[in-house]
């Protein structure tokens, strides 16, 4: 009799702990596959920490995990259908600095930062550095400006694209020194690196990893890190904080975010999981070799980085007078 009330009562105890579970985080650990939703093309720098991590994670969960990439509208195409998704922890996503921005610069954002999504991690943050052609005649930052403000609105700068972090950072780097450049936009990267290198522009903001090798060419010459940091692949370049532009501290962010009303459990395990995984001195060498530094912390971090960002960027498009698309 006692054993089969002690059998009753443990079953009972099974079910209100099934009970307690959330049908969310019930559906996410039954063994389906996890997405992760990259808004940006194969090889870009989301992609590529996206591969990384989802592989680990796949070994951390014994679950598949699958990279989508869905670029398209400065990252909006993707955000949206991940804005969108069941919110069972199937479905995360890897994205960078345009998800904040976008709200200032598109009339029309299909999705919340904040509202429509639930934080997981901050996955690690990267240097730009302002470059100049060999035949700027600078060799610092405040030669840079002093050259800038003799020739006002002749000295072009290039960007992959309009509202891109780089286009962002020169925007305001235009607006802390008061001086003016005429704006080139490409599409994409590799073309505003190649126009740099010929001198069809005189200066950009550009990702470190990237832009290091053509300045140990000497194509190029690196005058500051945007970051308030020194860069481990570049400990001799300055910071523009370093050089007087106190104010100035622009970085690119990654970080990995779930639909909103995933269970709190959920994103708890991902964020733990995750933490973990940015630790391993694989993926450390990875961010390295990208010129980035892990970040990692709880997902409150996130939210309170994203508010912040969204609300910076929202006064320098309207500042700098940045036409909506």
């Amino acid at each position: 009799m006692l054993t089969k009330r002690l059998l009753l009562t443990a079953a009972l105890a099974a079910l209100a702990g099934a009970a307690m579970v959330p049908p969310n985080a019930a559906a996410q650990v039954a063994g389906r596959p996890i997405t992760i939703i990259v808004p940006y093309t194969p090889g870009s720098g989301p992609d590529i920490l996206a591969r990384a991590i989802g592989e680990l994670l796949q070994q951390r969960y014994n679950q598949p995990v699958v990279v989508e990439n869905k670029p398209g509208a400065s990252g909006n195409i993707g955000a949206q259908q991940v804005a969108n998704a069941t919110p069972d922890g199937n479905t995360i996503m890897m994205t960078t600095n345009p998800f904040t921005a976008n709200l200032s610069l598109f009339k029309n954002v299909p999705y919340d930062p904040i509202k429509s999504f639930a934080p997981i991690v901050s996955v690690g943050t990267g240097a730009l550095v302002l470059a100049v052609h060999p035949s700027v005649p600078a060799a610092n930052t405040q030669e840079f400006i002093a050259y800038v403000k003799s020739k006002p609105g002749q000295v072009n700068f290039g960007s992959p694209g309009v509202g891109t972090p780089h286009h962002l950072a020169m925007e305001l780097f235009k607006l802390v020194t008061k001086t003016e450049m005429t704006h080139v936009p490409y599409r994409g990267s590799a073309g505003a690196t190649t126009d740099l290198i010929g001198g069809h522009v005189g200066a950009g903001f550009q990702a470190v990893h990237v832009i290091l090798p053509m300045a140990k060419n000497n194509q190029v010459r690196l005058l500051a890190t945007a970051s308030r940091e020194r860069v481990a692949i570049a400990p001799d370049v300055a910071t523009l904080h370093e050089q007087g532009l106190t104010d100035f501290d622009v970085n690119l962010w990654y970080a990995i975010l779930a639909p909103a009303g995933t269970a709190p459990d959920i994103i708890a395990r991902y964020n733990t999981t995750i933490n973990e995984i940015l630790q391993q001195p694989a993926i450390v060498a990875k961010l390295t070799a990208q010129g980035l530094t892990v970040a990692g912390g709880p997902p409150e971090r996130l939210r309170d980085f994203m508010v912040q960002d969204i609300a910076k960027w929202k006064k320098v498009v309207a500042d700098a007078g940045i036409a909506v698309q």
